[in-house]
């Protein structure tokens, strides 16, 4: 019975990080179509990415660590979990990246386009979708 609870825990945190990761990206267009003059709108934008990436990032550790207690609780193995795994790492190097962007923009020395953060925006949109067929459909 713990294994569904912890399962039901983890699908939560799950959709909670990703909640996250594909809003402060949006944050960040929104904040390189900033103005310069606009000061004030730019400093609500920082506000909110700043308190939304420190909300998401204890929840994606919590997804974690609740997907390390179902691997090992059950001892599922195999090339889906690699490749999950894979793509659950690609999924914390961008978390980190986006605390690396979110300090550009605080600094001043962010450089990339809006059309850039659209793009950016994308990834954990494929890696979700990625991540959804290696768990329903098994594809191997």
């Amino acid at each position: 019975m713990l294994y569904l609870e912890i399962k039901a825990l983890h699908i939560l945190l799950v959709v909670s990080w990703f909640a996250g990761l594909f809003y402060l990206p949006r944050i960040f267009v929104n904040l390189a179509m900033v103005p310069a003059h606009s000061s004030a709108e730019r400093d609500r934008l920082l506000l909110m990415a700043g308190k939304l990436y420190r909300f998401m990032t204890p929840i994606g550790v919590l997804a974690l660590l609740t997907g390390l207690w179902l691997w090992l609780g059950v001892g599922i193995g195999g090339a889906r979990l690699h490749a999950k795994l894979v793509l659950v790492s690609g999924l914390l190097v961008y978390n980190l990246y986006c605390r690396r962007l979110l300090s550009k923009f605080i600094s001043g020395n962010q450089t990339h386009s809006h059309v850039w953060f659209r793009w950016f925006n994308e990834i954990p949109v494929v890696v979700l979708l990625a991540v959804i067929v290696l768990v329903v459909l098994k594809p191997f």
